[in-house]
């Protein structure tokens, strides 16, 4: 559905985005991922047409638009901060982009009350903006994005601006939302549980470059590299590989932590550590540990493992890994 091909984008000296290409199947819902100045709001402008890149190519449904102007891409734009109009109903909002095409008003009144359905809103048509709450604005701009019948949604880090409870809830709304209407959606977001929550793929960028692209479990299991893997989740470092928090064991007996690991394949041993803090986090617990020479790494185990175990600041013990978390023999899968 989208293709972006080695794509450039510089600012004075900084790449934003150094020769990138991605492909976004039609009917997908893509993630770009990733931290601060990664690039991935300058890859999503530059799917819109926001942004002209210094080299490079889009297309959309294999029409080259790369010097189209934004309205002739057919997409659909939702920013972080809705940009709704104040004077207007929620009505006239989402029918704003079917009046100034000169629609029959008929048709605008079906699409509209059809959309406002869609997103839960159908009660709220005659309210203005501000006598909406923030994940009711957002819905809001979703469905005026919707009402032209875009090819293509692009949304910049549409949940970023509401509070932990409200984005948890519109994220899932979205999954809701794209399994219905499924029109190809990206969607830029810094949040990894959001990326892995909403989306079928995921590209993962740093620094200008797409580290890696597939679907949740893949990038999850089997990371292209230490960035990806520690990007994707919580990390810690045992012997000289990568490990998952909850891909390690936790040991009081260093002889039985040696035997079991004997089995593992790849294993980056067993390291002996000192138990600084154990913290309950509702269904499971962390612990905080410290190796002899002052590194420290981090455990999470079950509260019944937890319970067993009935650890305490100040033991020494064994830890281990269930499996190779190293992501050295994973390389073949970066981008």
């Amino acid at each position: 559905m989208i293709t972006v091909t080695n794509a450039r984008k510089n600012y004075g000296s900084f790449a934003a985005l150094d020769d990138v290409s991605l492909e976004i199947p039609k009917g997908s819902l893509t993630a770009l991922l990733g931290p601060s100045g990664s690039g991935k709001s300058t890859l999503l402008r530059s799917i819109a047409g926001l942004e002209t890149l210094d080299s490079g190519a889009v297309t959309i449904q294999g029409r080259d638009v790369t010097d189209e102007p934004p309205q002739r891409r057919g997409i659909g734009f939702v920013f972080q901060h809705y940009a709704a109009f104040k004077h207007m109903t929620v009505r006239d909002n989402v029918a704003f982009g079917l009046s100034i095409r000169k629609r029959p008003k008929a048709e605008i009144d079906t699409k509209v009350n059809d959309l406002l359905e869609i997103v839960g809103l159908e009660g709220f048509r005659n309210r203005y903006p501000a006598q909406l709450s923030g994940g009711q604005r957002q819905r809001m701009a979703l469905a005026r994005a919707l009402a032209v019948d875009p090819q293509v949604l692009l949304l910049d880090e549409p949940f970023g601006a509401l509070d932990a409870k409200v984005r948890t809830d519109l994220r899932q709304w979205l999954r809701r939302l794209h399994d219905e209407v499924h029109v190809t959606t990206v969607l830029v977001t810094h949040d990894q549980e959001e990326a892995l929550d909403v989306a079928d793929r995921i590209a993962v960028l740093d620094k200008g470059r797409i580290q890696q692209v597939g679907d949740p479990v893949t990038l999850y299991e089997r990371p292209a590299n230490d960035f990806v893997m520690s990007f994707l989740g919580s990390v810690s470092r045992l012997g000289d590989q990568l490990v998952r928090p909850h891909d390690i064991v936790i040991e009081r007996d260093l002889a039985t932590a040696l035997a079991l690991d004997a089995d593992v394949p790849g294993s980056p041993g067993v390291v002996t550590a000192v138990v600084e803090r154990v913290v309950p986090l509702g269904f499971e617990v962390r612990v905080d540990l410290r190796t002899e020479d002052g590194a420290h790494f981090a455990a999470q185990v079950s509260r019944r493992d937890a319970a067993d175990l009935q650890l305490h600041a100040g033991e020494v013990v064994a830890a281990r890994a269930i499996g190779r978390s190293s992501v050295v023999e994973t390389a073949a899968l970066a981008i």
